[in-house]
């Protein structure tokens, strides 16, 4: 179910070769995936979006963009609180060195989305299977619904715990589910 238009909230313009919102929900509702969303103005940090989001029960999303010295990239997809522990991430991922942001062109070009809107969505782009690396926290899973940007970032579109383990499984990845706090915790189930 999807909330009407809100006419001073402009969809921003599709980045070429990249999905859109409306590709987005006709794969989610091809894979059986129960969604809904809410539309608000454009939200590029969690911080911004953390008092209009309590209005909205389950779990919201910080989602990392990082990669390694050799470049190779992961997307981390984390509970908005978790403060996530990149130097065990990295021991954990075997990762060459320390893990970095990706500079942003690098993360348009491979995700398809402008900065502020980085989502797991991105994930049915084409463009993404140069990420290596999906991680999924487990403080995240453990919400329901959880809680993305469905590919724009004035907008939030909620579905299961479950549902987000499929999506990303029917995209091609195999996720890890990792607690992002304690990564190195190999006993978080």
């Amino acid at each position: 179910m999807t909330a009407a238009d809100d006419s001073t909230n402009p969809t921003p313009a599709p980045l070429p070769g990249a999905a859109t919102r409306a590709d987005l929900f006709v794969f989610l509702d091809k894979l059986g995936i129960s969604h809904r969303t809410v539309e608000h103005p454009p939200i590029f940090t969690v911080e911004e979006g953390r008092e209009l989001k309590k209005q909205w029960p389950g779990g919201h999303s910080k989602n990392l963009f990082v990669k390694d010295k050799r470049g190779t990239l992961f997307l981390a997809i984390a509970l908005s609180d978790t403060r996530v522990d990149l130097v065990g991430l990295g021991k954990r991922l075997s990762a060459k060195g320390r893990l970095s942001f990706g500079k942003p062109d690098l993360m348009t070009e491979t995700l398809g989305v402008i900065p502020g809107a980085v989502t797991p969505f991105t994930l049915m782009n084409e463009s993404a299977k140069a990420v290596t690396t999906v991680i999924l926290d487990t403080a995240l899973l453990a919400a329901d619904p959880v809680w993305f940007h469905p590919l724009e970032n004035n907008a939030s579109t909620a579905i299961s715990a479950k549902d987000l383990v499929s999506f990303v499984k029917e995209c091609g990845f195999a996720p890890e589910i990792i607690d992002l706090a304690n990564p190195l915790d190999l006993d978080e189930g």
